[in-house]
């Protein structure tokens, strides 16, 4: 089996990924099984290496002052300097172009998946270099009216699977390449 490229996350129905000033009870005040249908721990399961960006990797440290949730390498994209931890985790801070990073997680990863977490942005880049292959998006009851765009790109996707999860609606969708979406 050929590893993914995924970005799987929460969205709020207006598509906001965060509140404009970065927060998420809009989100942690909703129920889903993790291993329910589109959860999050079969999807984990699979994933071999972690993408994110700054202000996500940020919100982790800030909001889960535990131990490191992640077993699996996971790439920091940014240009600001955060602390470092000397417990074992395998994080690695980059500024390098997304293509040459995708090929060091794919190496990592092992044929595992890898796993853009986010936030937007960087998953816009990825999907730029035609490096991301599916979305799975949870869909929170909940509209914020602006924030973190979900995708601030336009991408075609193909509708591949739809299920219910606590409250939310779970869509896993694969990414239509470019010249299939501009032949059709």
């Amino acid at each position: 089996m050929t590893f993914r490229t995924v970005y799987h996350t929460a969205t709020s129905l207006d598509g906001f990924l965060a509140t404009p000033d970065h927060k998420l009870d809009w989100l942690l005040s909703r129920h889903a099984d993790p291993d329910g249908p589109l959860g999050l721990n079969h999807f984990t399961a699979n994933a071999g290496a972690i993408a994110m960006g700054a202000s996500t990797y940020q919100w982790v440290i800030d909001n889960d002052p535990g131990p490191w949730a992640f077993d699996i390498p996971t790439w920091v994209f940014t240009h600001r300097e955060f602390p470092s931890f000397d417990d074992g985790r395998d994080i690695r801070f980059t500024t390098g172009p997304v293509d040459a990073v995708h090929k060091e997680m794919a190496e990592a990863a092992a044929g595992k998946d890898l796993w853009i977490m986010g936030g937007g942005e960087l998953v816009g880049q990825f999907a730029d270099h035609g490096l991301l292959d599916e979305i799975i998006v949870s869909i929170a009851p909940v509209t914020l009216g602006a924030g973190a765009p979900l995708l601030p790109r336009r991408l075609e996707l193909k509708t591949e699977e739809v299920a219910h999860n606590g409250d939310f609606a779970c869509v896993r969708y694969s990414v239509v390449p470019e010249a299939a979406a501009s032949s059709s």
